[in-house]
């Protein structure tokens, strides 16, 4: 792993490479471009592009770029000989010079206002994670670029630190791991979300975690204490029993039995801890429901949850072609289902309805879910987290010497 920017891939000898206009994109205004060819999509031959590890077998180009560029044969079987063995893909670490820790949002049917994110992409590498599009708003792919390019940010605890002492802040919960997971393998190496932990127990801040990693076991001593005040709640995220599927749908993700055994160990040091199955995809994981909620309640867990697929953006292309990559005989039975739940579509951002669709088989599901919570004696007890307990604690010596060297 190399904390620098990121070089450009070498490219394969004898590979003929052709520019091409991003549909639905126009040139900003002013400038030239090379002329291109305006096309929908890369051509349906290009290879795919899975790799041992990763989980997105595509590199979309980005979408706010007006041209991209798409591999093809110069008419002596070069594209297939050089996608035949394509080298691993190492992660690469950017800082970001993010200039605020806390990020806002107003979505009504989102149960928290401000989230903290350490890191942007994640090296999980699940290809169905909606946050994959947001990799865009950063010049990179949603793609590979997601699970390989990885910002950091070096100050988000005294960032966060500046923010909580302002005198206007009113204290919220905030929510860990609302769009990457704050326990991906690289907090093992710069943990940033402990720090961020550290600053929030000496503010008595109250926090929401979710995650997929078992590594948030690391961070028991600081849970604790944090459970002690009522200032925390955790969810792990538990997608399949299976380890061979998650293997290819969360490669890089701790395997399910890891994270129920975390689960069992919060709840042993007194954690507030829940159970997502999430997300939901029909005909491919939406069987093992009952059976993910049965082993989180005798993991522990206290609480459970369920979120159906969503394929917001390029998500759409980058799982249909996942899919047809690892499963192509299922792949038109799990993409119909998905239709049947989104009104004929992939995705429905609609508010409301984007976190468990519509439809006989979306009701179906929900009434799966419920079943089982109350034969489970899920979701019947929950501790409520102490807004009131927040305080500004004398400023740090450092910042203490900083201020007086001002007189």
């Amino acid at each position: 792993m190399k904390p620098i920017e990121p070089a450009a891939e070498p490219v394969a000898p004898r590979m003929v490479f052709r520019q091409v206009r991003v549909a639905g994109t126009k040139p900003s205004r002013g400038v030239r471009r090379p002329a291109a060819e305006t096309i929908e999509t890369a051509p349906d031959a290009a290879p795919s592009l899975a790799r041992a590890g990763r989980g997105a077998t595509t590199n979309p180009a980005v979408r706010f770029e007006t041209q991209a560029t798409v591999p093809c044969d110069d008419g002596w079987g070069s594209l297939e000989e050089c996608f035949a063995e394509l080298p691993p893909l190492e992660t690469v670490l950017i800082r970001d010079h993010s200039r605020t820790a806390i990020a806002r949002n107003t979505s009504p049917d989102i149960g928290f206002d401000r989230s903290i994110n350490p890191y942007r992409g994640c090296e999980h590498g699940c290809v169905y994670c909606f946050a994959r599009p947001t990799h865009a708003y950063l010049g990179y792919s949603p793609g590979l670029d997601f699970e390989t390019k990885l910002l950091f940010k070096p100050e988000v605890a005294s960032l966060l630190e500046r923010e909580l002492r302002r005198p206007s802040y009113k204290p919220k919960p905030i929510t860990l791991g609302s769009n990457t997971d704050p326990y991906q393998p690289v907090e093992r190496r710069l943990k940033l979300t402990r720090q961020v932990l550290e600053v929030l127990l000496r503010f008595r801040h109250p926090v929401s975690i979710v995650t997929k990693s078992a590594s948030i076991v690391r961070d028991l001593d600081i849970l604790g204490e944090l459970a002690a005040h009522r200032l925390v709640h955790v969810f792990l995220s538990v997608t399949t029993l299976d380890p061979a599927l998650a293997r290819v749908m969360e490669p890089r993700a701790s395997a399910p039995g890891l994270r129920l055994r975390a689960v069992t160990a919060l709840q042993a040091a007194g954690v507030p801890v829940g159970v997502l199955a999430a997300p939901m995809i029909p005909g491919l994981n939406d069987a093992e429901l009952e059976a993910i909620l049965k082993a989180a309640a005798d993991a522990g867990a206290s609480r459970a949850g369920y979120v159906l697929l969503r394929l917001p953006l390029e998500l759409r292309e980058m799982f249909e072609a996942w899919l047809r990559e690892h499963m192509p005989q299922r792949a038109n039975h799990v993409l119909s289902l998905i239709r049947q739940m989104r009104g004929g579509a992939l995705n429905d951002a609609t508010f409301g309805q984007r976190f468990v669709g519509t439809g006989p088989y979306a009701e179906l599901l929900s009434q799966r879910f419920d079943r089982a919570t109350r034969r489970l004696g899920l979701n019947t007890r929950h501790t409520e987290i102490d807004v009131s307990q927040f305080r500004v604690p004398d400023a740090p010596m450092a910042m203490a010497e900083a201020q007086m060297s001002l007189f």
